[in-house]
């Protein structure tokens, strides 16, 4: 984790930090606790092998070796996995973030066309800010909304906007992924970062409804995306579902990224292009200045 695409990791986080810190802080606290229980077992394995025989005289004593060495074995082995998997959730939640932001941005093919873009779930600001700079990168007029269903996250996202210098072109405010507030067909682009796949988790909903939440969602992606305009969505797991639903609501050039692991599951770059079936009158644009939180 050296140079994320240009951009020192170290940078990137003192921009925008983690959110998975306590399921980082979780897995090294076990990892650490079986580390220890493991060492301590290595170092005092003949005093445990007497102390376990004269409570268990009954047991024979190879019975006991092969237990405790066992035990320890399997503590060793599962301290390293938790290890790797604190790394691996750090990893994802920022560093491989990033660099899936750039690789979403880049499955947009002409940037220079792009006046209103739209990415769902921004949450930190990540996907956000790389739309963001690019759109400067291009000398755009363009703006992008950033939409969370937390107030404060939408705030702060802005803030980090500041700090990259791109809060001209950037716009956050409050909304539901499966009630976008916006008008039908107003986006040139939009984009969603792990996201759509955390629609639908609600205490007590069944496999089937949680799906049609998420179908739900996607849906709204496509009402609000301008025909000809493209959608890229990078989601776990739902990935290739996501591409198939797309095509059976007929987007054109529906493609699905190579595997990459995220959070220690398969994860998908997701991308289309609505098709131009019919002009839409535009919509009057909103004022989206008045909706900055």
């Amino acid at each position: 984790m050296g140079k994320t695409t240009g951009r020192d990791w170290m940078q990137i986080y003192s921009i925008y930090g983690t959110d998975e810190w306590q399921t980082v802080a979780f897995l090294v606290c076990n990892a650490l606790s079986f580390a220890v229980i493991s060492l301590l077992l290595l170092l005092y394995f003949s005093p445990f092998l007497s102390f376990v025989h004269s409570v268990l005289p009954g047991l024979p004593l190879h019975f006991i070796r092969f237990a405790a060495g066992f035990s320890g074995s399997v503590l060793a082995l599962s301290a390293l996995c938790l290890l790797f998997a604190a790394a691996n959730v750090f990893y994802s939640s920022l560093p491989l973030r990033w660099d899936m932001a750039q690789r979403i941005v880049a499955a947009v093919p002409d940037w220079s066309a792009v006046r209103t873009a739209l990415d769902v779930g921004c949450g930190r600001g990540i996907l956000l800010n790389a739309v963001a700079l690019q759109l400067k990168k291009e000398g755009s007029s363009g703006r992008v909304v950033g939409l969370d269903g937390r107030r404060e996250t939408a705030v702060a996202a802005l803030r980090r906007a500041s700090a990259e210098g791109v809060q001209e072109y950037v716009t956050c405010r409050e909304g539901d992924a499966r009630r976008l507030p916006f008008p039908d067909g107003y986006f040139d682009v939009v984009v969603s970062a792990v996201h759509l796949s955390s629609l639908g988790r609600n205490p007590g909903d069944s496999p089937a409804a949680a799906a049609a939440e998420r179908v739900r969602g996607l849906g709204e992606l496509v009402r609000v995306l301008k025909p000809g305009g493209v959608g890229v969505v990078w989601d776990l797991v739902c990935g290739p579902d996501f591409a198939h639903k797309l095509k059976d609501m007929r987007m054109e050039e529906v493609r699905v990224s190579e595997r990459v692991t995220a959070y220690m599951v398969g994860s998908h770059i997701v991308s289309f292009r609505k098709p131009i079936t019919a002009l839409m009158d535009p919509s009057p644009p909103p004022d989206w200045r008045a909706n900055i939180c």
